[in-house]
């Protein structure tokens, strides 16, 4: 069937859900329509011209089906040398980026005001000088901490009790006068003399390594070019494992750097031969062994080599892959304990594997698959093993001793919470590190003792500006999409912001990959929800909330379930009060960007605003294009359109560039894009933003690009706050409250 027959056969099931779901309007709703009707639409006092981009027709033949695309001489041909050195954009691109960054600020600029109160107070509630809780490691504690008014992390380390402190790195003064500065990590040798760090000066996620003596603050003369910034000591301090990237930005070689050495001399460790795959490189929690690990959605494989390996010693591979299969290796003595997905254990179960034979014949089942509870983490410790897992949307923290005598919850209380777990640097330790967070609860972290089962809360992220939970309520509660399947809602919103169609709502979303959006403390989105808008999270399918199954029934052919997910949870939490019938702003960002474009190309009806923040949007496109650099791993994500014709018509069904629609009025539109963004590049939302302006009724459509940075924008502290004001404001002003006052203002 061609993907233009599939896709009406969508709208025909969205056109259902919208006349199923409104019926027949009271003369209460005709009143508050009409009146909504002869408001002026948000920015519609602006008389600016957007910019409107030259066509540039071009043919694309696939499968017997011909679409012509308008604007993609918005890729710049050279966009790999773009990645590394932004200056040399095709000049006609940077004239119309430019453009569109022009437009937006002057089409805006009303709302300036309101986004430095909002950079106000987010800045209120950040702690300027924090610092994290000190991780021990022998004889010394690691931590990372911020001085008042400075925008990058500061690593340094004391004696293990507190002595003493050593600044290892300061990013403040490293990254004086650059324009991007990115520290993605700093790693300490295991004699505890050197530090090896990676650091991004583009935003393009190439990260050079440089290494330097702690005592003295020299530094090696040799730079480790183009890897992903981590470093994995080996045993003797002499040397460490990277993984290097290609010019496609693929992680494609994992070798090993030996300290005053060229890297043009760096020993190939393990190359991976297939572009559908990732790797990786780590240490396992014992010290003991160096993992490689070769991955994409939905298989996976490790190689393992001794941390106290000559150099050039050849990888063991653990069990070959196999396709649609996962298993993830950590160890503990004779043995390593294997999570994985195989015979048929959706949500994963725990086998071990003798370190001298791990080969799937030898697997031994060590805890068992359970439907729907999802094992997420485990950590072998030295004496005991801590399991971090999901069940029904809620995680858990269960710890083990590896004979399985004795097992035991940490348990907690509030009706939705985030958990993360801290494996440390120890491995002989009986206390593992978690942290709790709810919407409404800061940060908590604690040391658990795993013998005594007594939890110590070593920090509770402080708000200067002042928090109050009990102003709020957090709820979770279950929304029944159409096929019956029962998706999570979290709820943040005043206790004093009334249930009863009244309140503004922002629903946020991003449904891919596996990933799930925790319950977790967001200090910048209060000021959204002090001005009386309920927050909700939809953790729709495609995410893995509900365990694995959740996500495979929200992935390649079935991702339609995504979008008729969110379309769902935006209509049910109108009907339920929670937000003004037909004007929910929607938010998402990069796959969440393509679940908020195609949910407004099929439910424009249900929403008042869209902000895309760096949105993969040209779906069809991307991924019909095995150069770009993550798009043959993530055919097992989204299918394969250029080989496979029902992946071609699928994606082609709810592509946003390719569905963009005539009949209805879109909402205001807010679209952000990074310049040297590798993930989702540039393109993608200018081209999107531009077919809007030229095919659609509505608007406005804007389109922020930061020329200056990649996917997640500046990696300045303040300068990321400032950059969420531009999303918030825009928010506020379609909801019509860039009046209004906090409610710890008032």
């Amino acid at each position: 069937m061609p993907w233009k027959s599939l896709r009406i056969q969508f709208l025909v099931i969205f056109t259902a859900m919208s006349a199923a779901g409104c019926g027949q309007k009271t003369s209460d709703e005709t009143m508050e329509s009409d009146m909504r009707a002869e408001s002026p639409r948000p920015f519609a006092t602006f008389a600016g011209e957007a910019p409107v981009a030259e066509k540039r027709p071009v043919e694309i033949e696939q499968h017997g089906e011909t679409r012509v695309d308008n604007y993609g001489w918005l890729r710049d041909e050279n966009w790999q040398d773009v990645l590394r050195d932004p200056s040399v954009l095709r000049e006609d691109v940077q004239e119309y980026l430019t453009s569109e960054n022009t437009y937006y600020e002057s089409a805006t600029s009303e709302l300036e005001s309101l986004r430095e109160t909002l950079f106000a107070e987010m800045r209120g509630r950040i702690k300027e000088d924090d610092s994290s809780v000190p991780t021990p490691d022998g004889p010394y504690a690691y931590s990372v901490r911020y001085r008042e008014g400075g925008e990058y992390p500061i690593y340094v380390r004391t004696t293990r009790d507190g002595d003493d402190e050593t600044i290892l790195f300061d990013g403040n003064v490293e990254a004086e006068g650059e324009e991007f500065f990115r520290v993605i990590s700093v790693d300490h040798s295991p004699n505890h003399e050197m530090i090896a760090y990676g650091v991004d000066r583009v935003g393009s996620e190439y990260y050079d390594i440089r290494v330097r003596i702690i005592d003295s603050g020299e530094e090696f003369e040799e730079t480790v070019p183009s890897t992903d910034g981590s470093s994995v000591w080996a045993a003797d301090s002499k040397s460490f494992y990277y993984v290097e990237r290609d010019d496609n930005q693929r992680p494609k070689r994992v070798k090993q750097h030996t300290l005053g050495t060229d890297s043009s001399e760096d020993v190939l460790v393990y190359e991976e031969p297939d572009d559908t795959m990732f790797l990786s490189v780590s240490k396992s929690q014992s010290g003991e062994y160096i993992l490689i690990g070769s991955f994409k959605g939905t298989t996976s494989e490790y190689r393992y080599v001794r941390a106290d390996a000559a150099p050039g010693t050849e990888p063991i591979l653990i069990a070959p892959r196999v396709e649609d299969q996962l298993y993830y290796v950590g160890h503990h003595g004779d043995y390593f304990y294997i999570q994985t997905n195989a015979d048929d254990a959706v949500d994963f179960k725990i086998v071990r594997a003798p370190v001298d034979n791990p080969g799937r014949d030898h697997w031994e089942e060590w805890l068992g698959h359970r439907a729907g509870v999802y094992i997420v983490n485990a950590i072998p410790f030295a004496d005991r093993i801590v399991v971090l897992e999901r069940r029904n949307a809620l995680p858990r923290i269960v710890v083990s001793d590896y004979d399985r005598e004795e097992s035991y919850e940490i348990e907690f209380e509030e009706d939705a919470y985030s958990l993360g777990l801290r494996s440390g640097y120890e491995f002989d330790t009986d206390t593992v590190r978690f942290t709790y967070e709810s919407p409404s609860t800061p940060d908590q972290t604690f040391d658990f003792n795993m013998s005594t089962r007594e939890r110590e809360l070593r920090k509770t992220k402080e708000i200067p500006s002042g928090h109050n939970p009990d102003l709020y309520v957090v709820e979770r509660f279950f929304v029944t999409a159409d096929d019956g399947a029962e998706i999570p809602i979290t709820v943040l919103r005043l206790k004093t912001t009334k249930i009863d169609g009244t309140a503004p709502l922002l629903l946020y979303g991003y449904g891919s990959y596996g990933i799930t959006i925790q319950a977790s403390f967001n200090s910048s989105i209060l000021s959204i929800v002090d001005r009386g808008v309920v927050y909700a999270t939809a953790h729709v399918r495609g995410g893995s909330a509900k365990g694995r199954q959740w996500y495979l029934d929200g992935k390649y052919e079935k991702k339609i379930n995504s979008f008729t997910d969110f379309a769902r949870s935006a209509e049910e939490l109108q009907n339920l009060g929670y937000g003004r019938k037909g004007e929910t702003v929607i938010y998402g960002g990069s796959a969440g960007g393509l679940l908020v474009g195609a949910t407004v190309n099929l439910r424009p009806d249900l929403f008042s605003g869209v902000i895309a923040a760096v949105p993969f949007v040209d779906v069809l496109n991307t991924i019909s294009d095995a150069s770009l650099p993550l798009t043959p791993p993530e055919w097992v994500e989204w299918g394969d359109p250029i080989n496979d014709p029902e992946a071609y018509e699928t994606i082609g069904a709810y592509s946003p560039y390719e569905n963009i629609r005539s009949d209805v009025e879109y909402p205001p539109l807010l679209a952000t894009a990074g310049l040297t963004d590798y993930r989702v590049t540039y393109w993608e939302p200018a081209k999107w933003v531009a077919r809007l302006r030229d095919e659609a009724d509505g608007g406005p459509f804007f389109m922020k690009t930061n020329m200056e940075a990649g996917h997640a924008g500046s990696a300045a502290r303040f300068e990321r706050l400032k950059e969420r004001t531009h999303d918030y404001a825009f928010a506020l002003r379609v909801l019509g409250l860039t009046e209004a006052v906090p409610v710890s203002h008032q």
